[in-house]
């Protein structure tokens, strides 16, 4: 095999491919090595060693010296090895070089093949170590193919691959167009690295804003999170750390300007840019805009909140197919479930009405169950008597009693009753014939109305009947 001139070889090779000239050399030494193990067998120990001074990759055999031969693979007489190097001694390993010419034309294949698969594989660790770094930028190509609805990316030295789901749907991808995307991720294959590419993830709404507003490039404003349905609707939460600045309208720009760059790239997604705020209630009224809010309940163990709504803002809250409300849960990482107030004045009239089927509960008592989450008779025949004290108007003595009670009613079966409908005053009724059926299937919950006289009242007693047990207590 002609190695001569290698150098100008490994030079030209390393400057096209950007690779290591070291690890080129480290390859060719590997691949020829293996190659004379193939030509003289595997027991002969042969090492490969690149020269410099010549340009090329010399073979050299390393033999036992020894008085008397008995493996002529691995052991050379002594005076024969004195005649190749005067100061040798017995048991020392000599070096014998070996022309690399009588290897045979299938093994400098061979050779050819490993080096070549070592390039490639020197080639792929480069672009995995290049890209892995660029992790979370917004890269450009131009746009190659698309392969079962893949979009095949043209990055230079490789190419991105954008899964559909990561695609904006219905954009139009045709070959040889110049295109921006995220880089997701950077997955080794079999067949070399992978770069997986989006441009429907929420990181990329975020990247185009830091891109288009100076104001987030200095950390003046701060993108907290992002919620989208690629092509079609986006929420974004911001907040600013400097006093003066409006981190809505910095976002907005003069006359929408920045926002419409942005809505622009994403092929007309509606984007809702909002002001984030450290409450939470606030929080989630601002990211369900433009729905008004009338109430909020937050389940802090269930990490879930209720939203109750008026009647006429229901569809608004909820938005088309459920979107305004999913969105806004995405962005604020809370469960939301959208009740109007019809549903809600429902709810508090079914719970009443359980509740006075047992002897000796109040309103002012049922409310306070309410409020602790019991709106049914089975829910307080099977609560302990020892929570149910804890209850504002319920003392040990009056919780057993209110139990047993209450197990008598559901013996009886008459808790399986429906309430009757003239317990809903008219505008609660109006309110809940008024709701559609794609409307409580989109909120995932129920929905409420106009209770606010009838709780206000139910509370005042509520309040009185408290402070008049703690009054009790104290004497």
């Amino acid at each position: 095999m002609n190695l001569e001139d290698l150098e100008k070889v490994l030079d030209q090779v390393g400057k096209d491919k950007g690779i290591d000239k070291a690890l080129l050399i480290s390859a060719i030494e590997e691949a020829l090595l293996t190659v004379a193990r193939r030509q003289y067998g595997v027991r002969r120990e042969i090492e490969a060693k690149y020269n410099p001074d010549v340009g090329e990759v010399e073979l050299y055999e390393f033999k036992t010296v020894v008085e008397k031969v008995n493996d002529r693979d691995r052991e050379i007489s002594f005076n024969e090895a004195k005649q190749m190097q005067s100061d040798v001694e017995l048991e020392d390993k000599i070096g014998i070089k070996v022309d690399a010419t009588y290897l045979s034309r299938i093994a400098a294949q061979t050779a050819k093949q490993v080096i070549l698969q070592k390039v490639r594989d020197a080639e792929r660790e480069l672009i995995f170590n290049e890209f892995q770094h660029r992790k979370g930028e917004v890269i450009t190509g131009l746009i190659r193919r698309v392969d079962k609805g893949a979009v095949i990316i043209d990055l230079g030295r490789t190419e991105g691959y954008m899964p559909l789901k990561e695609q904006i749907p219905e954009e139009p991808y045709n070959s040889g167009d110049r295109i921006q995307a995220y880089l997701m991720d950077v997955q080794l294959t079999p067949k070399g690295p992978r770069i997986i590419l989006s441009r429907g993830c929420p990181e990329y709404l975020i990247s185009l804003f830091e891109n288009e507003v100076p104001e987030i490039r200095e950390g003046l404003v701060e993108v907290v999170s992002a919620a989208r349905e690629p092509g079609v609707r986006a929420k974004v939460a911001v907040r600013s750390k400097d006093p003066q600045i409006d981190p809505v309208g910095a976002c907005v720009g003069v006359r929408g300007s920045r926002v419409q760059n942005i809505i622009q790239e994403l092929k007309g997604e509606r984007i809702d840019i909002v002001p984030w705020d450290g409450e939470v209630t606030r929080f989630v009224c601002n990211a369900l805009s433009p729905a008004e809010i009338q109430k909020v309940v937050i389940d802090d163990e269930n990490q879930s909140i209720e939203v109750v709504v008026a009647d006429e803002n229901l569809s608004i809250a909820i938005g088309k197919r459920g979107q305004n409300v999913r969105l806004a849960s995405q962005l604020t990482k809370w469960k939301l479930d959208i009740i109007s107030e019809s549903e809600m004045a429902k709810r508090l009239a079914e719970a009443k009405y359980q509740m006075s089927l047992i002897p000796g509960v109040s309103d002012t008592m049922a409310l306070a169950l309410y409020q602790n989450g019991l709106i049914r008779v089975a829910d307080v025949a099977e609560t302990a008597a020892d929570v149910l004290a804890t209850v504002p108007g319920f003392s040990l003595e009056k919780a057993q009693e209110i139990i047993a009670k209450a197990k008598e009613v559901l013996a009886s079966g008459q808790a399986n009753t429906a309430m009757p409908e003239e317990m809903l005053d008219y505008k609660t009724r109006k309110g809940l014939k008024g709701h559609s059926k794609e409307d409580e299937k989109s909120s995932g919950t129920e929905s409420s109305s106009s209770m606010d006289s009838i709780e206000a009242k139910l509370r005042a007693e509520l309040a009185a009947a408290s402070h008049d047990k703690t009054k009790g207590s104290g004497q």
